[in-house]
């Protein structure tokens, strides 16, 4: 081989190397601006989504998406400032105490990472229509709850007139003596249309003058979708406020809620007195906590007793639940005690009188009589 054969070959070979080298850290290179690029759509989904009590570590020698890009700093996971750490995992929360509404039940708080969000979209479900008041009870006490922490600002409650029909209007003197909330605190929208009830909710979320803002919706409506929901819990989060999007006999369906509760009546233990408990009384409302869905939190299911004098729940646990059952071993309703023979059946029943001469008591009466008996206008 000549020498000009041999630094032809040498050439080749170095171009080839040159091209090896430039390949491989464009594909470096590459990979390293798409785990950047993935990053940062996960921080922007988590912030969305509200899940900010728990962390993302950036991967490796990614720079955080926040701070200015410096090739000379040292951008290994352990100099990122925890502010960059985006939260999308389990188990470590790290959010203030305020961004939450405690209920003072130790499991459910626990298991909630804190509590309920207090910026947020809470759902709260009631499996059939005859839960509606226990659903009400549980929005009501949170309300308590966040009124007793902050200031006593009014409160939304905005429904349809069917909702209102089927379940009714919170009693006035109820709410001052089992929740503190003072009548004039309590403001009712009652719409027409479930287009108009959702509009209404979105205007009151984004205001600052309202310490909560109820939505009280029966069954699932296909306007109540998952781009609907995310409104209201942006609007909610813009503003700091709670929005409880309470379910008369609703499916669970997908939602911007970061948490959503199941909820049902639980019975009331006996009235406690000083000679200990008052047989045949009813005591504190109760409730049957079950955890739906929760992006901190896996599902679970608590017993609580909402006390109206410290205005804070009280976890019911599974033993008293069964003590309880033992000592009233009775049915709910008791048996008649009118005898032994039943009543008899009882005969058919008309909508409208039969067909005939009027009863006695069927009579126009005298002022009805005096004006059948005036002559006809004339013409």
């Amino acid at each position: 081989m000549t020498p000009l054969d041999s630094s032809a070959a040498l050439w080749n070979l170095l171009e080839h190397n040159r091209n090896n080298c430039e390949w491989k850290l464009t594909v470096m290179a590459t990979s390293a601006v798409a785990r950047e690029t993935v990053f940062a759509l996960r921080r922007q989904i988590a912030k969305i989504e509200g899940t900010l009590p728990e962390r993302l570590q950036a991967p490796a020698g990614a720079a955080p998406v926040d701070a200015p890009q410096d090739p000379t700093a040292d951008v290994t996971p352990k100099n990122i400032p925890p502010k960059n750490l985006t939260i999308v995992r389990r188990g470590l929360a790290v959010a203030p105490p305020d961004a939450f509404v405690r209920t003072g039940a130790e499991g459910l708080d626990t298991a909630l990472g804190g509590g309920l969000p207090k910026a947020a979209l809470s759902e709260i479900h009631g499996a059939a229509t005859r839960d509606a008041g226990a659903v009400a009870g549980f929005a009501l006490s949170l309300v308590s709850l966040i009124l007793k922490q902050g200031p006593r600002l009014p409160v939304l409650w905005i429904g349809t007139a069917e909702i209102f029909r089927e379940a009714g209007f919170p009693y006035a003197t109820g709410l001052h003596r089992l929740f503190g909330i003072e009548p004039e605190q309590l403001l009712f929208s009652e719409a027409p249309r479930l287009l108009d009830a959702l509009w209404t909710a979105e205007e009151a979320a984004r205001m600052t003058a309202l310490a909560a803002v109820i939505l009280e919706i029966r069954g699932s409506p296909q306007r109540l979708d998952l781009t609907a929901t995310r409104r209201l819990h942006a609007r909610a989060q813009s503003a700091g406020r709670p929005v409880f999007l309470l379910r008369q006999a609703g499916e669970p369906e997908p939602t911007a809620a970061p948490v959503r509760l199941v909820l049902s009546a639980a019975p009331s233990a006996p009235r406690q007195t000083i000679a200990g408990p008052l047989a045949g009384s009813i005591g504190r409302p109760a409730f049957t906590v079950s955890i739906g869905k929760s992006r901190t939190a896996l599902p679970g299911q608590f017993t609580l007793e909402w006390n109206p004098d410290e205005r804070s729940f009280e976890e019911r646990r599974a033993g008293e639940r069964r003590q309880e059952r033992a000592a009233n071993p009775v049915p709910v309703v008791s048996a008649s005690r009118r005898g032994k023979d039943p009543a008899p059946a009882s005969g058919a029943v008309l909508a409208f009188a039969a067909v005939g001469s009027p009863a006695a008591g069927d009579q126009p009466s005298p002022g009805e009589r005096a004006a059948h008996r005036r002559p006809r206008r004339a013409g």
